[in-house]
Protein backbone atom coordinates (compact mmCIF):
# COMPACT_ATOMS: atom_id res chain seq x y z
CA UNK A 1 0.00 0.00 0.00
CA UNK A 2 1.29 3.47 -0.79
CA UNK A 3 1.03 6.41 1.62
CA UNK A 4 -2.25 8.26 1.08
CA UNK A 5 -1.78 10.68 -1.80
CA UNK A 6 2.01 11.10 -1.78
CA UNK A 7 1.91 12.30 -5.37
CA UNK A 8 5.37 11.10 -6.40
CA UNK A 9 4.75 7.56 -5.17
CA UNK A 10 1.23 7.63 -6.56
CA UNK A 11 2.46 8.57 -10.03
CA UNK A 12 5.20 5.93 -9.95
CA UNK A 13 2.59 3.35 -8.95
CA UNK A 14 0.23 4.55 -11.68
CA UNK A 15 3.04 4.42 -14.25
CA UNK A 16 3.71 0.79 -13.28
CA UNK A 17 -0.03 0.10 -13.50
CA UNK A 18 -0.08 1.53 -17.03
CA UNK A 19 3.04 -0.36 -18.09
CA UNK A 20 1.45 -3.68 -17.09
CA UNK A 21 -1.38 -2.81 -19.47
CA UNK A 22 1.00 -1.73 -22.24
CA UNK A 23 -0.10 1.90 -21.87
CA UNK A 24 1.92 5.05 -21.32
CA UNK A 25 1.08 8.68 -20.75
CA UNK A 26 3.27 11.78 -20.59
CA UNK A 27 1.71 15.03 -19.51
CA UNK A 28 2.25 18.47 -18.03
CA UNK A 29 0.91 18.61 -14.47
CA UNK A 30 0.08 21.83 -12.65
CA UNK A 31 -1.52 22.74 -9.34
CA UNK A 32 -0.78 21.05 -6.05
CA UNK A 33 0.67 17.94 -7.67
CA UNK A 34 3.21 20.02 -9.61
CA UNK A 35 4.10 22.02 -6.51
CA UNK A 36 4.73 18.76 -4.64
CA UNK A 37 6.84 17.30 -7.44
CA UNK A 38 8.89 20.50 -7.57
CA UNK A 39 9.41 20.44 -3.81
CA UNK A 40 7.65 23.78 -3.29
CA UNK A 41 5.12 22.25 -0.88
CA UNK A 42 4.90 18.91 0.88
CA UNK A 43 1.21 18.73 1.64
CA UNK A 44 -1.00 15.90 0.44
CA UNK A 45 -3.05 16.59 -2.67
CA UNK A 46 -6.45 15.36 -3.78
CA UNK A 47 -5.72 15.06 -7.49
CA UNK A 48 -3.31 15.53 -10.36
CA UNK A 49 -4.33 18.38 -12.67
CA UNK A 50 -3.14 17.78 -16.24
CA UNK A 51 -2.68 20.87 -18.37
CA UNK A 52 -1.65 19.11 -21.55
CA UNK A 53 -2.43 16.89 -23.42
CA UNK A 54 -6.08 15.95 -23.16
CA UNK A 55 -6.19 12.67 -21.29
CA UNK A 56 -6.96 9.91 -23.81
CA UNK A 57 -9.98 7.71 -23.14
CA UNK A 58 -7.91 4.57 -22.44
CA UNK A 59 -5.75 6.45 -19.91
CA UNK A 60 -8.82 8.00 -18.24
CA UNK A 61 -10.40 4.55 -17.95
CA UNK A 62 -7.16 3.14 -16.54
CA UNK A 63 -6.97 6.00 -14.03
CA UNK A 64 -10.50 5.26 -12.81
CA UNK A 65 -9.73 1.53 -12.51
CA UNK A 66 -6.49 2.37 -10.72
CA UNK A 67 -8.39 4.57 -8.26
CA UNK A 68 -10.79 1.70 -7.57
CA UNK A 69 -7.84 -0.61 -6.81
CA UNK A 70 -6.31 1.99 -4.50
CA UNK A 71 -9.62 2.30 -2.65
CA UNK A 72 -9.89 -1.52 -2.45
CA UNK A 73 -6.49 -1.50 -0.68
CA UNK A 74 -7.83 0.92 1.92
CA UNK A 75 -6.39 4.20 0.63
CA UNK A 76 -8.42 7.17 -0.52
CA UNK A 77 -8.34 8.25 -4.15
CA UNK A 78 -11.09 10.05 -6.05
CA UNK A 79 -12.27 8.50 -9.29
CA UNK A 80 -11.33 11.68 -11.17
CA UNK A 81 -7.92 12.08 -9.47
CA UNK A 82 -6.27 12.43 -12.89
CA UNK A 83 -8.08 15.22 -14.70
CA UNK A 84 -7.88 17.97 -17.30
CA UNK A 85 -9.58 20.52 -15.03
CA UNK A 86 -7.15 23.36 -15.83
CA UNK A 87 -6.80 22.54 -19.55
CA UNK A 88 -8.24 25.91 -20.54
CA UNK A 89 -4.98 27.50 -19.34
CA UNK A 90 -2.98 25.64 -22.01
CA UNK A 91 -4.09 27.95 -24.80
CA UNK A 92 -3.42 31.09 -22.81
CA UNK A 93 0.04 30.79 -21.30
CA UNK A 94 3.22 28.85 -20.83
CA UNK A 95 3.64 27.78 -17.24
CA UNK A 96 6.33 28.99 -14.91
CA UNK A 97 6.30 29.99 -11.25
CA UNK A 98 4.09 33.01 -11.95
CA UNK A 99 1.70 30.83 -13.93
CA UNK A 100 1.52 28.29 -11.12
CA UNK A 101 0.71 31.13 -8.75
CA UNK A 102 -2.07 32.32 -11.06
CA UNK A 103 -3.49 28.80 -11.22
CA UNK A 104 -3.35 28.47 -7.43
CA UNK A 105 -5.01 31.89 -6.97
CA UNK A 106 -7.77 30.78 -9.33
CA UNK A 107 -8.16 27.58 -7.32
CA UNK A 108 -8.15 29.58 -4.07
CA UNK A 109 -11.05 31.68 -5.32
CA UNK A 110 -12.84 28.54 -6.56
CA UNK A 111 -12.27 26.18 -3.61
CA UNK A 112 -10.93 28.38 -0.83
CA UNK A 113 -8.26 25.87 0.26
CA UNK A 114 -5.15 26.90 -1.67
CA UNK A 115 -3.85 29.83 0.39
CA UNK A 116 -0.95 27.76 1.78
CA UNK A 117 0.21 26.91 -1.76
CA UNK A 118 -0.02 30.57 -2.77
CA UNK A 119 2.11 31.57 0.20
CA UNK A 120 4.59 28.73 -0.43
CA UNK A 121 5.19 30.10 -3.94
CA UNK A 122 6.57 33.22 -2.18
CA UNK A 123 5.06 35.88 -4.42
CA UNK A 124 6.79 39.26 -4.63
CA UNK A 125 5.69 42.60 -6.06
CA UNK A 126 7.78 41.82 -9.14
Amino acid sequence: MIPSMDIYDLLVWFDQYLAKRHLQFEAVAIGGAALNLLGVVSRLTMDCDILYPEIPRDIAEAARAFAAEVRDRGDTLQEDWLNNGPASLANQRSLGRVDLLCAKLFALCDRGIDLGDCIALAPTTD
